[in-house]
């Protein structure tokens, strides 16, 4: 307790010393969650000493007018105020509004950010003047473009046949194409980015880019035309893997470093996203490294196997959620993540009641996951990757080392911003923060 206690004061001490961003997304959906899932204004300023940046999401793109519009507009029409007015208690931070993320969901209109890149200049001029309107009535201070271009294709499960037909299948139909035209796409995003900073300059707003999981920056980001463009960018480099994108087997969902083992796809992994950033002139310190404070859950079958060591095979999908944030998509907050972790070494090993077993990465290359193996009935089985506190630090010293400009979290609603784990509130920010400063 002493020990953390000092972490604690030496956190808040280092914020005055440290000049890295620290950019805390805030999920304004996590206020309209039930119970202690539920982040509201009170609990989140706690962080905000803590954050160079808060990035509100989500806002949403009209299809056909290419206009920005709120997504709930009876919470956003008093929530945005309630949040710009924070800067007068915290004089430091600037406050965006992201448009995209993954809460933009149009299932009738799936492609309309690639219809937004098409349109043109006088229907984008909808989008520049719709998004200018809504940030100076609400007091933001910029943009976040977060938009939902088409990800990546997953890695399929292939058996050593499989692979060889693979391979031989390639020579005939080459690669998979998600998106035919993401040269032409590329070069309307540089255009369209760099009309919207044009005006912005001269209403004094901030223009930021968020690159989102998955989605392949070859395809989709002209880096050298692009990075004058923004005043800062923030590489999303986690979800690699997960249970809905991956659900016959489960991996590291955000490792620092390339595991060549098991046939692992080279590009999942942090230092290649970065380094592809790095190789293409931008300068590191306009790249903020994205961690996720929340973790992926699959469910082990009885062929999953006992070690739990990744890459695990005959995984069934999506875990179970966890309580706080009730969530059907096999993602656990890090207080749920922990309050599942055993509070003492005789535990039972399986069963609905066992807790997870933690395996800590010791090399400091990959993370940390924790598991329950199934049953004899092939039930309980749960596997998690995700960064706690300690690991979150260790890629804050990889970013400082990398000499990039900060650290972005995705969210502060999946840390532990009560306090139920240690009684420290918001522990991940505060490693982060301790360790760039």
């Amino acid at each position: 307790m002493k020990l953390l206690l000092l972490f604690s004061l030496l956190g808040v001490l280092s914020i005055a010393n440290s000049s890295a961003n620290l950019i805390c997304y805030y999920d304004s959906t996590s206020f309209l969650r039930p119970g202690l899932a539920k982040l509201d204004t009170r609990s989140l300023e706690l962080a905000l000493q803590f954050c160079s940046h808060l990035v509100y999401g989500y806002v949403g793109l009209k299809p056909g007018t290419h206009e920005v519009f709120s997504l709930n507009v009876d919470l956003d029409m008093f929530h945005f105020r309630d949040i710009t007015q924070l800067r007068a208690k915290y004089p430091q931070l600037k406050v965006l509004l992201s448009v995209g993320g993954d809460r933009d969901v149009d299932e009738q209109h799936p492609n309309k950010y690639l219809e937004l890149l098409e349109a043109n200049r006088t229907e984008q001029q909808n989008f520049i003047d719709s998004s200018m309107l809504l940030l100076r009535k609400n007091g933001f201070d910029g943009l976040d473009l977060a938009f939902q271009f088409p990800k990546n294709k997953p890695r399929k499960v292939h058996g050593t046949i499989g692979t060889y037909w693979k391979k031989f299948k390639k020579l005939f139909t080459g690669d998979f194409v998600v998106d035919p035209l993401a040269a032409q796409h590329k070069d309307q995003f540089s255009e369209l980015a760099r009309n919207i900073k044009s005006a912005y300059q001269s209403a004094n707003l901030l223009l930021t880019l968020t690159v989102l999981p998955n989605v392949n920056s070859t395809w989709y980001f002209d880096v050298p035309k692009l990075h004058p463009l923004m005043d800062f960018i923030n590489l999303a480099a986690f979800d690699f893997y997960t249970p809905m994108r991956n659900p016959e087997e489960a991996d590291y969902t955000a490792p620092i470093m390339f595991l060549d083992e098991q046939q692992r796809l080279p590009h999942l992994n942090i230092d290649f996203q970065l380094n592809y950033w790095l190789q293409h002139r931008c300068p590191p310190q306009k790249i903020n490294l994205g961690i996720a404070t929340y973790g992926r859950a699959w469910k082990l079958s009885k062929d999953s196997g006992l070690s739990g060591a990744p890459v695990v095979s005959c995984t069934m999908g999506v875990g179970d959620g966890g309580l706080q944030i009730n969530s059907t998509e096999g993602l656990l907050s890090w207080p749920e993540i922990c309050s599942k972790l055993p509070q003492n070494q005789t535990a039972i090993y399986r069963g609905a009641n066992a807790p997870l077993r933690k395996v800590t990465d010791l090399t400091q290359k990959y993370g940390n996951y924790a598991l329950r193996p199934a049953d004899e009935q092939g039930e309980h089985g749960l596997w998690v990757s995700y960064d706690d506190p300690d690991f979150a630090g260790i890629k804050a010293v990889y970013a400082k080392n990398k000499g990039l400009g900060g650290v972005a979290l995705f969210d502060l609603s999946y840390d532990d911003f009560r306090g139920l784990c240690t009684g420290q509130k918001f522990p991940i920010v505060r490693s982060v923060k301790y360790f760039l400063g």
